[in-house]
């Protein structure tokens, strides 16, 4: 029998933490004379007693945590928080719903950016506070995920990163704690500096906080239909600079905040990412300044191209335009590095590059294998040997993340939606970037106008996209609750 007590005792404290959060949108409602303010104290007080008992209930001292238990809690994580997380919605404005509430609150946690609301502009600043908490808590605590646990459980290769200073076997919950500190001071760093960028550059102080917290935990929130649309030029590029910099390795981050700045441009996930986004964003701005024939100054169009491009590689899903009149290619080309992500260690979503890079090396001594099949190919990776574990879990993860992908789309489509809706709506939840392209779309990106069922899938789809698939698919396995 599997203890949940070393389980439930940290969820109980995220669960305080969640709950004294809620005070921020209170404050700010309070402060605005706007009678909202009062949903969140109700919603708050009700989280944190929850939140106590669970902890008292579960006090003790662990030190460290099983396997079993490891699995259960990464999982259990972003459960209990989107529920606790949709209260506000519910009992509040804009009255959403339970699928509409909980929609919005796992597209928050897993900072997918998808919106289930019809209308944003008009809702209380708090509301509007709230979903960019919820993304920046959520993009913070996947950091610490993939730093702390995913390592651990050996999932989709990320055991490779053991040796990157996070040995945390048999002593998850220490060095947890060790980990998160580091990681929160940059995370919090980088979003003050992005907001006061912001400000600089003609957003208002709340806007430039909420944009701040869902640019840096690549969410896409927005407090405004338009999206980014609402603030063109300047604050473009400071949202591409500070997007590519939230989706690269945060250990990179912490070494540069050490002094160590050259290991950000010796790692080979980052320059593989760096010179990918350049890529995809010369093709798609060639493209549309050769064969659109749009009216546009090539410098705006350049600038529109490679915010939106950066954007959707990234997996923040942040819009400043239509990008569906920008042609065939281009839409193609997005949902293709949509499908490819950020850096591992990193707030951005997706597959991610390192185990891209794993794939085409295995496929690259595979192919030398047919040519000389007598002679021994070492799979290395920045020098380093990629054991077979770590290349078969990249292997099983490509897999199941490709069929889990076709499923959705399959299961989108037997709801009614239009083949291009079930398509995107399958690629945003499953890869957490946020928009979705189809008839059933909203003007502001919402699929409000989706069947529940449609809803449910693609709130499955987030949150088996945003843990890895493997550590939720796993508890199915009934020798896993008899270990």
């Amino acid at each position: 029998m599997i203890d949940l007590r070393p389980v439930a005792h940290p969820i109980g404290k995220i669960v305080i933490a969640l709950g004294a959060a809620m005070t921020a949108p209170m404050l700010v409602d309070w402060w605005n004379g706007d009678p909202h303010w009062m949903v969140f104290l109700e919603c708050s007080l009700v989280t944190v007693v929850i939140g106590m008992l669970v902890t008292v209930v579960t006090r003790g001292r662990y030190t460290s945590l099983k396997l079993q238990q490891a699995f259960l809690l990464t999982s259990g994580i972003w459960i209990v928080i989107p529920v606790f997380g949709a209260m506000p919605f519910v009992l509040g404005q804009p009255g959403a719903r339970l699928v509409d509430a909980f929609f919005e609150s796992m597209s928050g946690v897993t900072t997918t950016g998808t919106t289930a609301f019809p209308v944003l502009d008009g809702l209380p600043r708090g509301v509007h506070l709230w979903r960019a908490i919820l993304q920046w808590m959520g993009g913070l605590g996947i950091v610490v995920v993939a730093m702390v646990f995913l390592p651990v459980m050996k999932i989709g290769g990320m055991q490779f990163f053991r040796s990157e200073g996070f040995d945390t076997l048999g002593k998850v919950l220490p060095r947890a704690g060790a980990i998160a500190s580091e990681m929160t001071v940059i995370y919090v760093l980088m979003t003050v500096a992005c907001a006061l960028t912001y400000m600089m550059l003609g957003m208002t102080g709340f806007d430039a906080i909420v944009h701040a917290m869902t640019t840096c935990s690549t969410g896409g929130f927005s407090n405004y239909d338009a999206s980014f649309g609402a603030y063109l030029g300047g604050p473009e590029w400071a949202a591409s600079v500070f997007m590519i910099l939230a989706s690269v390795p945060f250990i990179r981050l912490v070494q540069a905040m050490r002094g160590d700045y050259v290991s950000i441009w010796q790692d080979r996930q980052v320059r593989t990412y760096l010179r990918w986004i350049f890529y995809a964003c010369a093709i798609i701005a060639l493209y549309r300044l050769l064969y659109m024939h749009q009216d546009q100054h090539p410098l705006e169009l350049v600038r529109e191209t490679v915010f939106n491009t950066i954007s959707t590689f990234s997996g923040t899903g942040y819009a400043s335009t239509d990008m569906l009149a920008w042609g065939h290619l281009p839409l193609a080309l997005l949902i293709v590095v949509g499908l490819i992500g950020g850096c591992t260690g990193s707030t951005g979503c997706s597959v991610k590059v390192f185990r891209y890079l794993v794939l085409f090396e295995a496929v690259r001594a595979q192919i030398r294998r047919m040519h000389s099949p007598h002679r021994i190919y070492p799979l290395r990776y920045e020098g380093r040997p990629l054991e077979k574990d770590v290349v078969d879990s990249v292997m099983a993860f490509f897999t199941l993340f490709m069929l889990t992908f076709g499923l959705l789309i399959v299961g989108l489509s037997l709801t009614g939606l239009h083949p291009r809706t079930a398509l995107t709506g399958a690629w945003t939840a499953i890869a957490n970037i946020g928009p979705v392209w189809g008839p059933e779309v909203s003007a502001n990106g919402s699929v409000t106008g989706f069947p529940d069922a449609a809803k449910w899938m693609m709130i499955l789809g987030m949150y088996l996209g945003r843990l890895e698939l493997v550590s939720v698919l796993v508890l199915l396995l009934p020798r896993f609750w008899r270990g």
